[in-house]
């Protein structure tokens, strides 16, 4: 087998989601899931993630079209890592039901030996002393980026996290956990704390109010995609990070130019993963659709460049 191109090292789970707009119980998601399915649309994922003896051959089935590789996918006794939800009416905030964490509370993630020489990782939300140690199981990396979350930023795992943000390229997180790491309520001054702390590029994401992405001394910001009908916000954000890091692992390259299109990839995919409950819309979303739903989003952004109305 060739040598991978991309990795994510990630959670596979079952989610039983309520919304306001309908119920989902045991969908398919989890961090890796979500964001190969994104990904793949510019460059298949290996992915790295545990399950149990409970998740069937369908659901095998979805993840190997999606990905490039699934050896490092442990099947281990006991059942898959579960999580039950119920949004508001808003869409933002959400109760958490239950959390069973199962074969995902001991899971060690090992790198199959193909893995080791991908150049761009993506240490989806795990715990940060994990994160590291399979960090440091990569030959050698041009992009790595790594999500996290309130539990890890202001628990016992805190200095952990500070000692990984130092090895990271890129950090994808939203403004509320921005915050926590930084004491920052601006999101733009929060920012560029966070490159302080170690990564060059970093991802504030403010949900259906778009993104701030720093890179070096540049700023870019984006508005998300309006949409008429939210279904289920439920791994929008991995979504995102599944288009960024998917097409970046096709460029090859890190520039401005190709950040600020990765970011637009990942925007666009999450608006569709919003669409429909779990990653059922993420899951059918055509080539076509995707052009389609780029030209919309260039139509409601698009502004007259010349600045010629200025007096």
């Amino acid at each position: 087998m060739s040598n991978e191109k991309l990795v994510v090292v990630g959670s596979v789970a079952f989610d039983s989601i309520y919304t306001p707009t309908g119920e989902a119980p045991d969908a398919l998601g989890g961090s890796a899931t979500y964001f190969s399915i994104a990904a793949s649309h510019f460059s298949a994922p290996a992915l790295v993630a545990v399950v149990g003896e409970d998740f069937g051959d369908s659901n095998k089935a979805l993840l190997r079209q999606h990905t490039s590789s699934l050896e490092g996918l442990e099947v281990a006794d006991g059942k898959t890592f579960r999580w039950g939800g119920r949004y508001h009416k808003d869409m933002q905030g959400r109760d958490t039901l239950f959390t069973e964490l199962n074969v995902f509370e001991t899971f060690k993630p090992v790198l199959p030996e193909s893995y080791k020489t991908a150049r761009t990782v993506f240490l989806a939300n795990i715990d940060p002393v994990l994160q590291e140690e399979v960090l440091n199981s990569f030959e050698e990396t041009d992009f790595v980026a790594c999500d996290t979350m309130n539990f890890w930023i202001e628990g016992p795992r805190r200095e952990a996290l500070f000692s990984l943000l130092k090895k990271l390229d890129c950090l994808i997180i939203n403004d509320e956990e921005a915050e926590l790491l930084t004491g920052e309520t601006n999101p733009v001054v929060a920012g560029k704390k966070v490159q302080e702390l170690g990564p060059k590029t970093v991802v504030v994401k403010k949900g259906p109010h778009g993104l701030l992405l720093f890179h070096g001394d540049e700023l870019f910001t984006m508005p998300a995609l309006p949409l008429s009908e939210v279904v289920d916000p439920t791994g929008a954000g991995d979504t995102f990070a599944g288009g960024f890091m998917g097409y970046i692992a096709h460029r090859g390259e890190v520039s401005s130019e190709v950040l600020r299109t990765a970011a637009v990839a990942g925007t666009l995919l999450a608006s569709f993963c919003v669409e429909g409950f779990g990653t059922d819309r993420l899951a059918a979303v055509q080539s076509a659709e995707l052009r389609d739903r780029f030209k919309e989003f260039q139509q409601v952004t698009h502004v007259t460049p010349d600045g010629s109305f200025l007096r």
